[in-house]
């Protein structure tokens, strides 16, 4: 079995006449094969090295090689990073490991280490956390390819004072750096204090760094089969390795997208799993897809204040607090469900009150295939309303699956990088946030700053609520 996505209830067909007319789809055939060769080129120029990652042997090796060695002194393992150095791993947890994984005792956790993602600054959370850390136990992974992210480098740095605090010079063997391979502020640290590091690739932005050291470090240690992982992601580049629309999924779920966007007027894109282990792969693709397609300009210039929103989504929690919106509410949405054809684990409902019609049915059936049919429900109702949606559906929640799908996605988003006539590649919004926030902690920067709001911006008065 291999990864399947249905689009059926995307077309008008099936829809009452509303979402995409088929002619439409393949009136895209033409400008996907534009976009497939786009992309090869950007490939083969070394711009996208998300794709050559399948293929980093030696960076493999040096991880297997850590996680099986020195790796296993520790009982904690911290990752600090935030955004694309975080969310992949986050999601690599929750899909991989057995539920409520820290909690688990060491023997059940077969000795391999709690893990931890430390993704924000919030004080309330960091502070509490460190201190019931046993520091002498924990290694804390720095997960940044600049080495100037400002919320990871300020964890950096309290967490460093701990450690010398606690175990003097013997602290270097509790930071590992995952970072650029030749410039930025932790590849001086780790050459200067001899600190151990990994490389990301300079072709691989942090939302396209999953199947790089940011989360192949972390999974490895923690026992995931990230050689599976890896091979299911180089099964899917393969198998979009076509610019024949109809045979390529990472191109179908792109055009599909973009034309219920451009030409449908839908450009709210809900990924909504039907699967707890899925949860947090919905969070990922949601930075991937916003981060790539929401730009002010083209590559050529011209200011367009493009992209689609990614909203995220569970079923089947979220049938009852958001899907009488998708269902009713205005045509402006997409809904892909994100499925497992077979679940590891199940459960079965007893039959306890047979005779009760309103719980007798539910005797005799389980967990799982009622979750299923929830999903099934809400696809139909959906439908029935002339609602576009499809369904991505895995043969089972493991490694090599996830693999595949990270792949499909991240392709996927070059795809639409192209259709939309922007680069998925950079972010220029988000560093502006980065710059300002750098000028304003700055001491001179934050006067500077401070007048210049000052000078433009209504009084506090004016538009705060006292």
């Amino acid at each position: 079995m291999r990864i399947v996505l249905d689009y059926n209830n995307m077309l008008a067909p099936r829809l009452g006449g509303r979402g995409i007319d088929p002619a439409a789809l393949e009136g895209m055939a033409e400008r996907f094969r534009e976009a497939h060769a786009d992309t090869q080129r950007r490939r083969e120029s070394g711009e996208m090295g998300f794709f050559s990652l399948t293929q980093e042997d030696d960076t493999l090796a040096s991880i297997e090689a850590f996680a099986e060695g020195a790796g296993q002194a520790f009982s904690d393992f911290v990752v600090l990073g935030i955004g694309g150095s975080a969310l992949g791993m986050i999601a690599l947890r929750s899909a991989l490991l057995k539920p409520s994984w820290n909690e688990l005792s060491d023997e059940e956790r077969d000795f391999f280490p709690r893990i931890h993602v430390l993704d924000n600054v919030d004080p309330a959370t960091i502070g509490p956390f460190l201190d019931r850390l046993e520091l002498g136990r924990t290694l804390f992974n720095v997960v940044s390819k600049s080495g100037g992210t400002a919320e990871t480098m300020s964890q950096y740095l309290i967490v460093r004072q701990r450690l010398q605090e606690k175990l003097g010079d013997g602290y270097r063997r509790h930071l590992l750096f995952t970072t650029d391979p030749e410039k930025g502020v932790l590849r001086q640290l780790a050459k200067q204090e001899d600190i151990a590091s990994l490389p990301i690739p300079p072709s691989v932005g942090g939302r396209f760094s999953v199947l790089s050291a940011v989360g192949l470090l972390p999974a490895a240690m923690v026992g995931i089969d990230v050689r599976e992982l890896l091979a299911g992601a180089r099964e899917m580049a393969e198998r979009c390795d076509t610019d024949d629309l109809r045979s390529n999924p990472a191109g179908l779920f792109a055009v599909l997208q973009y034309l219920a966007d451009t030409e449908a007027d839908a450009p709210i894109h809900v990924m909504m799993p039907y699967s707890d282990r899925l949860r947090d792969v919905a969070d990922w693709f949601r930075q991937l897809w916003a981060e790539s397609l929401g730009k002010q300009s083209t590559r050529g210039g011209e200011e367009v204040f493009a992209g689609p929103t990614p909203v995220k989504s569970l079923g089947a929690t979220d049938q009852h607090s958001q899907v009488q919106l998708y269902i009713e509410g205005p045509f402006d949405k997409t809904i892909t469900f994100l499925a497992e054809a077979e679940r590891e684990i199940d459960v079965e409902i007893p039959s306890v009150y047979p005779e009760l019609g309103e719980l007798g049915y539910l005797g005799g059936q389980t967990l799982g295939g009622l979750l299923r049919t929830e999903m099934l429900a809400t696809e139909a109702a959906l439908a029935r309303r002339g609602r576009m949606n499809m369904m991505l559906e895995l043969p089972r929640v493991d490694a090599r699956s996830l693999g595949g799908v990270f792949m499909l996605f991240q392709i996927a988003t070059v795809y639409a990088g192209h259709l939309y006539g922007v680069d998925p590649l950079d972010q220029p919004g988000v560093e502006l946030g980065k710059q300002l926030t750098y000028g304003i902690m700055g001491r001179a920067g934050f006067e500077t700053q401070r007048a210049e709001w000052e000078g433009r911006a209504p009084k506090r008065d004016d538009w705060t609520s006292r």
